[in-house]
């Protein structure tokens, strides 16, 4: 599945869009810029640094979806789908 994921500054975290039903934990640390590299992504997970709606997870393969907050090294973000064009 594609996913295309953009970042935005904001208050109270950052909101990261994405398009698709979810996005892997270690492809979200990656494309909001948390992580350099797939590699780097891993280990902040494995080593227990991210946590998922509050609950640490060492999961790299998780599942996040739109609502959900991740929380890594001081920052949050707040997951959100894309949005549809209404014509």
């Amino acid at each position: 599945m594609k996913v295309k994921v953009r970042k935005k500054g904001g208050q109270g975290g950052t909101p990261v869009f994405i398009e698709g039903d979810f996005i892997r934990l270690d492809a979200l640390l990656k494309f909001a810029c948390v992580a350099q590299s797939g590699g780097q992504a891993k280990l902040l997970v494995q080593e227990g640094e991210a946590a998922v709606n509050g609950v640490i997870s060492t999961q790299r393969g998780k599942k996040i979806r739109p609502g959900d907050t991740v929380t890594i090294q001081n920052s949050v973000l707040k997951i959100i789908g894309a949005q549809k064009d209404i014509k």
